[in-house]
């Protein structure tokens, strides 16, 4: 085994022990967010329920105070003290209403900004993990190229400084990633090269890059410098190895030409078309780079553009929920101030009401004592004129006692006289001679009563 085979060796089996070590350290790193994750979710659970019973309480006083309130307002007499009291309790109700829906407010703005936080994070997370399965796929290209390289250059990689600097470079600092992950040194990169390398990239990079801190960005970014300057002297090497291979062949071709003319017509013409093809080839692999430059720019704008819309629609989703949820509170705010005016006006109703009762009552109490007078009035006027009657009843029985005593006349009890005919009768029935003359045609005579009759 050659030692080019086995350094190739030590480096395939160098990334497969750090592969093995990123994805131990990757599970381990897993359990434990996970366990962490539970613990946060217990501490939300506990948190929530203790939020729920604060407000149930909260409820609970206020149901209680305005059930007070009621109470007061049922079966009173309307008075200053009592409107003052009932304005205190009201004042009261109203506060405490006031304070539940300022700390409600502040809790939901607390909880907008956190969920904000956190969507951030997920997203990032998510393009971390969807990330992890690109290496995997991708490994075959970067190997292939750089066993290729290896292939291509393996007798400058001795006659060139700059490539053996690189390649030590490389298998020193971790890599042509510098030990970070595909997906967090792609965000760097790009991060970097749209800001031209400014320090204001920097804030940004953060965005991308949550898990890292500033220092590991600050240490990232000089391992970047330098690879780029390797990167360059390297290229510079290449093409001045190039030049000076060219010089060389010019100068083999025009000791040739000299040698024979012929030759260097025919070498001449196949070193033209070779150079045509050469820089066809050139141009055909610059316009391929340049393509494919192209195509993994606008893959990136794309990505960047989806992220951008991501994050704005959930921002305009999260900016349509708090809306909402002001909406909401002005609506209940609104019903409650209406409810409340319309107790309020409930109430002065009902204290007019009651006064109007009042006054009523007070009015048919004079009324009643007007019409009590009235009637004792002409009580009185009816007594007396009873009285005055019963006098003059009196007058005039006295009146006819005295007349019954003069004419009264004391007959002693005779059966028979109910049968007897009477003095008068006797007397018109005695013979009585003619008083003229003539016939008697009609003589008149006293009626005989009813009750005798049949006598």
């Amino acid at each position: 085994m050659s030692v080019a085979d086995f350094q190739r060796e030590t480096e395939r089996l160098r990334k497969l022990l750090c592969k093995h070590n990123r994805e131990t350290h990757r599970i381990h790193d897993l359990k434990e967010t996970l366990s962490v994750f539970e613990e946060f979710d217990n501490k939300l659970q506990t948190e929530l329920k203790s939020d729920i019973l604060k407000v149930q309480q909260q409820l609970q006083k206020m149901k209680n105070c305005v059930y007070r309130f009621q109470v007061q307002l049922t079966d009173v007499k309307p008075s200053p003290d009592l409107i003052d009291k009932l304005k205190d309790t009201m004042t009261d109700i109203e506060n405490s209403i006031n304070m539940f829906k300022d700390s409600q407010y502040q809790s939901f703005e607390e909880l907008l900004k956190e969920e904000t936080t956190v969507w951030q994070e997920i997203t990032a997370l998510e393009k971390k993990i969807d990330v992890w399965s690109l290496p995997v796929k991708a490994d075959g290209l970067p190997r292939a190229r750089s066993d290729k390289l290896s292939t291509d250059q393996k007798n400058s990689r001795n006659l060139l400084p700059e490539v053996t600097a690189l390649e030590m470079f490389l298998q020193q600092r971790g890599g042509s990633q510098g030990g970070w992950d595909t997906y967090d040194h792609q965000s760097f990169v790009k991060v970097w090269t749209k800001h031209s390398g400014k320090p204001s990239y920097r804030k940004e990079a953060k965005f991308y890059l949550p898990d890292k801190t500033e220092e590991d960005i600050k240490v990232h970014e000089e391992w970047y410098l330098e690879l780029c300057h390797l990167q360059d002297n390297k290229r510079e090497a290449i093409q001045r190895w190039r030049a000076a291979k060219q010089r060389e062949q010019d100068l083999q071709r025009e000791q040739q030409d000299r040698d024979d003319v012929k030759e260097e017509l025919e070498e001449t013409t196949a070193a033209a078309q070779r150079l045509r093809q050469e820089q066809q080839r050139r141009e055909a692999s610059e316009r391929l780079e340049a393509w494919r430059n192209r195509k993994k720019q606008q893959q990136e704008e794309a990505q960047e553009q989806q992220l951008r819309d991501e994050i704005l629609r959930r921002r305009r989703a999260t900016e349509e929920r708090r809306r909402q949820l002001e909406v909401k509170l002005l609506v209940e705010a609104h019903v409650r101030q209406k409810k409340q005016e319309e107790e309020q006006r409930l109430l002065e109703k009902e204290v007019q009401e009651q006064m109007e009762r009042e006054e009523r009552h007070r009015l048919v109490a004079e009324n009643i004592k007007h019409f009590q007078e009235r009637d004792s009035q002409r009580l009185e006027v009816k007594l007396q004129e009873k009285q005055s009657k019963h006098e003059e009843d009196c007058e005039r029985q006295r009146k006819l006692a005295k007349l019954k005593e003069k004419v009264e006349v004391h007959v002693s009890r005779d059966p028979s006289r109910l049968w007897r005919a009477t003095e008068g009768w006797e007397s018109r029935t005695k013979a009585v001679g003619p008083s003229g003359c003539g016939p008697v045609l009609h003589m008149f005579h006293r009626a005989v009563p009813t009750w005798r009759q049949d006598l």
